[in-house]
């Protein structure tokens, strides 16, 4: 390749928050070209294909906070998404309930951040309406919430890729696992595990991978990713009856997990969890997988044990939950009393990319930062997936201020080759096709 520019924007991570950056990118500056980098051999293997399929409505989070309004924002954006085309998914509603008179503080806390946040026919229900709506499960009060929805995320990720191969010369590259960073003036020559590539900027969407990734760019993020697996049963059909759409409890603000909650799927299955427990493999899906790197890159971390030394009670009641089946079952049973063992059968696990700082503090926030030619997606929590629209937006603005992008050809002067002295550009290089 010899310093040619292959492609102007690579983005590295093949989830549905890069495919949604990429794709925003393509709407704002049609005539530059992209390569996403995916390191598996499809798109959306990893958080975006594991998670629980639920359209959040953006309640929990503080009214006029970033993640507040891009959740807002990005659910209304995913659901004309859905519908223009025509992906499947249904708003179906949930409720959140209390079942203890301990909860009730936070419960109207949730309401009011919700009113605040002007969510969409929010309203406080007591324990009739809850049976109305869900009669088997039991609670002293509760809130409903009928904007949240289900959907397939996985088929959201194909559909943006569709989108933005079609547009132009851009490309989707599976089995492409960046190994190497060689950065140059004007472009950087991205080192996989296939061919190399020359990009004139990054941007970096690999979640589980991102701060490694960071490093290979020479960013130090002063954060570590540290997985937390969720492992889910689902209701044997029988069971599933018992459950119309979606129930959750009311989350403890000092707890940095949510808790176990009912989710009907968007295939009729109704799925029950997820547990959160320390996992040994960034992308390890089974209870007992392990890899040296990945368990030493979390344990040799400081602020991993300033979180386990927090919330070590949380922690080992996880684990003993992710271990029994009676006492999982024990747990789901604050919401749905009649619900048995033999109604549940071990199902799917997810892994989550949770951002901890050195002081042992989960970031909450999302969290990006620019160095060179790069933007690094350092942290895109839950909810990653309902904002990722809304989320690609605020990416491909920051691109096109931070990279000067040009939206259309006629605002690029022409480099062939980067190599040599660094010349003096009025916008980004037409690439090398």
């Amino acid at each position: 390749m010899n310093g040619s520019i292959d492609f102007d924007v690579a983005v590295i991570g093949g989830g549905i928050v890069g495919l949604a950056s990429a794709y925003k990118i393509t709407l704002s500056h049609p005539d530059i070209r992209i390569a996403i980098l995916e390191k598996e051999e499809q798109l959306a293997c990893h958080q975006t294909g594991h998670n629980s399929g639920v359209i959040h409505s953006g309640l929990y989070y503080a009214p006029g906070s970033v993640k507040a309004k891009t959740c807002i924002e990005g659910r209304k954006q995913l659901v004309a998404f859905a519908k223009k085309h025509r992906i499947p998914h249904e708003i179906c509603g949930k409720i959140i309930v209390a079942t203890r008179p301990t909860e009730l503080v936070n419960l109207e806390m949730i309401l009011q951040n919700g009113l605040d946040s002007h969510i969409e026919g929010i309203e406080e229900i007591g324990p009739e309406q809850i049976r109305e709506i869900e009669p088997c499960c039991e609670g002293i009060a509760g809130v409903r919430v009928p904007c949240t929805g289900i959907i397939d995320f996985r088929k959201v990720a194909e559909k943006l890729a569709e989108l933005v191969v079609a547009k132009g010369n851009n490309k989707i590259l599976v089995s492409h696992e960046v190994t190497a960073l060689d950065k140059h003036d004007f472009y950087t020559r991205i080192v996989t595990s296939q061919e190399p590539l020359n990009a004139r900027y990054i941007i970096n969407c690999a979640g589980l991978q991102c701060d490694r990734i960071a490093k290979m760019d020479g960013v130090s993020p002063k954060m570590r990713i540290v997985p937390f697996r969720g492992d889910y049963y689902e209701l044997t059909e029988e069971a599933r009856e018992k459950i119309r759409s979606l129930i959750y409890p009311v989350p403890d603000p000092a707890l940095p997990f949510l808790g176990v909650h009912f989710t009907r799927t968007i295939d009729g299955t109704v799925e029950c969890g997820p547990s959160a427990v320390f996992s040994f493999k960034r992308e390890g899906y089974g209870k007992y997988d392990f890899n040296w790197a990945d368990t030493w890159n979390a344990l040799s971390y400081r602020g991993l044990w300033r979180m386990f030394f927090r919330y070590w009670r949380y922690g080992l009641g996880e684990y003993a939950r992710s271990l029994s089946k009676t006492l999982f079952v024990r747990q789901l049973r604050k919401l749905v009393p009649s619900l048995q063992g033999s109604d549940i059968s071990p199902c799917k696990a997810g892994v989550r990319a949770q951002a901890l700082k050195p002081n042992g503090d989960p970031i909450d926030d999302f969290r990006i930062e620019r160095k060179g030619n790069s933007i690094h997606v350092l942290n895109a929590p839950s909810p990653a997936a309902t904002a990722s629209l809304a989320i690609g937006d605020y990416i491909s603005q920051i691109a096109s201020n931070y990279f000067n992008l040009p939206s259309s050809r006629k605002e690029n002067t022409r480099i062939e080759s980067v190599k040599g002295k660094k010349r003096k550009s009025t916008g980004t290089p037409k690439v090398k096709h």
